[in-house]
């Protein structure tokens, strides 16, 4: 009798395990670029598109090298 309860248990918790897998699956998001980033043009290659990313990157990693620290006041 508890090897049944046990084999009944495992049963059910696969079932449950199968249907949330399976909502998972099949519930396909895709992520929107983050604002300001322009999307590369419906025909372009991938090297176009990586090379959109890379100067993409370039201009905010030297816009962010250009704002001015805040100083840390003395105590």
């Amino acid at each position: 009798m508890r090897g049944l309860f046990g084999i009944v248990g495992l049963l059910v918790t696969l079932a449950i395990v199968g249907v949330l897998a399976k909502k998972n699956l099949s519930s396909v998001t895709t992520v929107a670029p983050p604002a300001g980033m322009a999307s590369a043009p419906a025909g372009a290659t991938v090297q176009q598109q990586s090379q959109l990313i890379q100067q993409q990157v370039k201009q905010s990693v030297e816009a962010t090298v250009q704002q001015a620290r805040p100083m840390p006041e003395d105590k």
